[in-house]
């Protein structure tokens, strides 16, 4: 596991490499995989839900008038698509303990 700062890919690949016991190269294409799977879903719009880790929620937010912090004028925000996590309640009581 990564001590601190970043989790990456090549770091899951080598994890997956060390509990599994797999090639790097098969632990790598593994890791990417999943990922595209993942992406695949969102683009298409679906939802993606990792039990015991969370849920990955597309939203749809509509148009709205935002304010320029600067110069106070206000300004139409175009409607847009947004992705958001929400951690599963397992994943929080980890995080919890952890710190």
């Amino acid at each position: 596991m990564v001590e601190a700062g970043t989790l990456t890919r090549a770091d899951l690949a080598d994890a997956v490499h060390r509990d599994i016991g797999v090639s790097r190269a098969d632990a790598a294409r593994m890791v990417e995989s999943v990922l595209a799977h993942m992406c695949q879903a969102l683009s298409e719009g679906e939802n993606v839900k990792i039990s015991g880790f969370g849920s990955f929620v597309l939203r749809d937010k509509g148009e709205r008038v935002g304010r320029n912090p600067k110069t106070g004028v206000e300004v139409p925000i175009a409607p847009r698509r947004v992705l958001t996590f929400r951690a599963s309640q397992m994943m929080r009581d980890r995080i919890v303990q952890a710190g």
